[in-house]
């Protein structure tokens, strides 16, 4: 597939630049249906572990309420790329960045940023569940207690209304005194769902959240993650092409560290321009 005009002076800006991959640009129509601008934005974004650049100089914009699949073979550097977007990484102390990424128009690693608003804004589900040894209720209400809600009817309707857009109410309405540990698997992934979904995030990153789950809790997963489509911004790293192919809008592929290929995901499983894109996703590495 051809570049615009757009995409090719972008990637001459970025290669006088120093940047060694292109910059994304979704298409036009795209970007004057979401007022045109990214939700987060990567300029020349590096990660560090020490002397390792673990993810190299990204160029890429995120439009809002779309969902991006990010995948990629084993230590590529996709989640180091999804967890550097709320700053979980700073937990790592040898982790630092170069470049710039932004969210909402502000940099994400400024000095005066806020990094307990920002993973309000930004919040992630991981790998494996992770449901706090509490109550169901008190899974939920956590976030909004720390953010100083304090009133009991208004704890429930936040309790309530954050275990409906997580397709989980149904199942538990009646237990929520109970220890959220008794829960299955794919109800305890929904419930860490549910509990992000309680402090009204921006985005949602999700780092592999099928990957411990059964295919039917994998699929109740899937079904949600279609039924907050539109409402959030949605970045799930997976390993599963098929998963990747289903549930996103756009696809970025990560090898080495290098963000190699990023496309609407129709177009980049069935016409990759990239031949190391096109070996990974016919299965020629893993």
């Amino acid at each position: 597939m051809q570049m615009t005009a757009e995409e090719r002076e972008v990637n001459k800006v970025a290669a006088k630049s120093g940047a060694n991959r292109e910059i994304f640009l979704p298409p036009e129509r795209e970007r004057v249906k979401d007022g045109g601008k990214p939700h987060v934005s990567a300029k020349n974004f590096s990660i560090f572990y020490g002397n390792f650049e673990a993810v190299k100089k990204v160029n890429a914009d995120i439009l809002s309420k779309y969902v991006t699949a990010i995948i990629g073979p084993s230590g590529c550097g996709k989640s180091t790329f999804l967890r550097a977007i709320n700053r979980m990484n700073d937990l790592i102390p040898s982790c630092y960045t170069t470049g710039t990424l932004m969210f909402d128009g502000e940099d994400v690693y400024g000095r005066y940023t806020d990094e307990v608003q920002l993973r309000k804004k930004i919040g992630m589900v991981f790998q494996k569940p992770n449901p706090f040894p509490k109550s169901i209720f008190d899974n939920i209400a956590y976030g909004p207690r720390l953010h100083g809600v304090k009133d009991k009817k208004m704890l429930e309707e936040v309790v309530e209304k954050s275990l409906r857009k997580a397709a989980l109410w149904d199942e538990v309405k009646d237990r929520l005194d109970r220890n959220a540990l008794g829960l299955s698997g794919g109800q305890q992934q929904r419930l860490c769902v549910a509990r992000t979904l309680a402090v009204e995030p921006e985005i949602l990153l999700l780092d592999e959240p099928t990957s411990a789950l059964d295919p039917k809790a994998t699929a109740k997963i899937e079904d949600l993650i279609e039924e907050l489509r539109g409402s959030y911004t949605i970045l799930i790293v997976t390993h599963n092409m098929q998963q990747a192919s289903r549930v996103s809008d756009y696809t970025m592929f990560y090898y080495e560290g290098d963000l190699v290929e990023y496309a609407p995901t129709k177009q980049l499983f069935t016409n990759p321009r990239d031949q190391v894109t096109e070996d990974y996703i016919t299965g020629r590495f893993s």
